[in-house]
């Protein structure tokens, strides 16, 4: 009954309509970055993050999580019909989705992917829903030996699920736990790395970082590779309803898809990627039409489109209830709830219980706009497809600039931007993801200022993190992750399910 009053109260806060139109514009703004190719939520949501200055706090997440899982709707409709994988996670449906639009079964391609995105993301909404008060709860017996423990099993486990080298991840971990200690030390007063540069001494706006490394940076590359959103001529749909058969084939598909992606989504550096390419190479392994995969099967749009957006939704889970960001996109939804001066974690759901339950609401209602959204409007999203790179881009830029220059009135910042974009653009160069790096960033100095006080009420004792119980299972989790890691036949193994996936 409690969890239906929690509800309750989320749907009233999600239904004003100040947050439906919030919602609305999230979904709208999510799906046309995820069918526009060479955009993604990172950027777009790095760059928007300015805006929610302006915004009361509960409809600037609303809009945020609404760009972000409605970019996994958008992605699957340009990878279905012309063969761009508008969003990453949507390069796996591409494959057996564009085969069936080649076969004159686009229709049903576009109806199982919405069909199956809306059924995970509402599945994946109800466990965040379910998960979110007891692990709140526990989170309350967590002091800061516990919390210190919890932020490195959560950067570990970025690392080890990542698809990157392990040297290359824990490089730019280390990276960006040194550009979080730029500014002057709280507790001694001491500036530390800011080279005697005066606008260093406040540390580095989040905003910036995240701007230039992802909405930069991928301007830049784009422009390199000439990409353009002119596409060839897409054929007219007939009908989008899937066929008795269809259905029949798609069900277990959707259902395996969803687990898998829910208890993927929600484990640190996991993310929506990672939930498709699995789900594919599972759906491979188990499905009864496993021959037909790549060549039209409609298990193959299934299951990866369910398992990306029910990763979505779980990924929310660790970053409202305990305060750690799995991925890059939840490291902005936490740097967007600190620019509102709300403290992530399980505090959030007492001492702001109409945000907390109001974002959740707002999940359920976002996926019931993007299947509204989606189907009617397919027409439209691949008109726009064929405006020219050239057009997008200065608008981009400029609204970079006013935006990251509007945070604190300081032309320091956007040349911070203009420096973190050049240095984006070179780590995509040399194939390295920054996404360790913007971890590390925001996790560093909470770890820090956790295990600072930790010392400090032990006296300086460090059997502190393995005399408490909870304390001792993360770090027990965290060295179990890193053997993982370091044990080469998992290793192989991963590489091998990726390879798998992407060919």
């Amino acid at each position: 009954m409690e969890l239906l009053d929690h509800l309750a109260l989320g749907f009233a806060t999600a239904l004003s309509w100040q947050n439906l139109a919030y919602a609305f514009t999230g979904c709208l703004l999510g799906t046309l970055i995820g069918v526009l190719p060479g955009l993604g939520p990172v950027p777009t949501i790095a760059m928007l993050l300015p805006i929610t200055y302006a915004l009361p706090p509960t409809s600037a997440l609303i809009m945020l999580a609404s760009i972000y899982y409605g970019a996994q709707y958008g992605g699957s409709t340009t990878a279905i019909l012309v063969k761009l994988p508008g969003e990453s996670s949507s390069a796996v449906t591409l494959i057996d989705g564009h085969a069936m639009a080649t076969q004159g079964r686009a229709g049903p391609a576009l109806a199982t992917a919405a069909i199956a995105s809306f059924f995970a993301g509402c599945v994946g909404v109800l466990l965040l829903a379910a998960f979110a008060a007891p692990l709140a709860e526990m989170a309350f017996k967590f002091g800061p030996a516990e919390y210190f423990s919890l932020m490195l099993l959560g950067l570990v486990g970025a690392v080890a699920l990542s698809s990157e080298s392990l040297d290359v991840s824990l490089g730019m971990i280390a990276i960006g736990i040194l550009l979080g200690l730029v500014g002057t030390d709280v507790n001694s007063g001491t500036v530390r790395l800011a080279f005697e540069i005066p606008q260093l001494m406040e540390g580095i706006e989040f905003t910036c970082l995240a701007m230039g490394l992802f909405g930069v940076a991928e301007i830049v590359a784009n422009l390199e590779m000439q990409k353009t959103t002119g596409t060839t001529a897409v054929a007219p749909i007939a009908s989008l309803m899937p066929t008795r058969e269809d259905v029949r084939r798609m069900t277990p598909s959707i259902l395996r898809g969803t687990a898998l992606g829910s208890a993927l989504g929600i484990l640190p550096g996991a993310g929506v990627t990672i939930s498709a390419f699995s789900a594919y190479t599972l759906e491979k392994k188990l499905s009864s039409r496993s021959a037909e995969m790549g060549h039209g099967a409609i298990e193959g749009v299934a299951a990866p489109e369910a398992a990306n957006n029910a990763a979505a939704q779980t990924n929310f889970i660790p970053l409202l209830t305990l305060g750690v960001p799995g991925s890059a996109v939840m490291a902005l939804m936490l740097g967007a709830m600190t620019i509102h001066n709300i403290q992530p974690g399980p505090q959030v759901m007492t001492s702001h219980p109409a945000l907390f339950w109001g974002l959740i609401a707002s999940m359920w209602i976002g996926n019931l706009i993007l299947v509204v959204l989606n189907l009617p409007l397919i027409g439209l999203w691949v008109r726009l497809l064929k405006v020219p790179y050239r057009l997008l881009y200065p608008a981009i830029l400029v609204f970079c600039c006013v935006g990251v220059y509007s945070i604190q009135n300081s032309v320091a910042d956007v040349f911070l931007v203009a420096g973190f974009g050049v240095a984006g653009y070179l780590f995509g160069k040399l194939s390295i993801s920054p996404v360790p790096l913007l971890l590390g960033f925001v996790l560093g100095p909470m770890m820090e200022t956790s295990f600072r006080r930790t010392l400090m009420v032990a006296r300086g004792d460090f059997s502190v993190f393995v005399t408490r119980p909870i304390s001792l299972g993360l770090l027990i989790a965290t060295a179990l992750l890193i053997v993982l890691a370091l044990a080469p036949a998992i290793r192989r193994k991963r590489a091998v399910v990726l390879a798998e996936a992407q060919a």
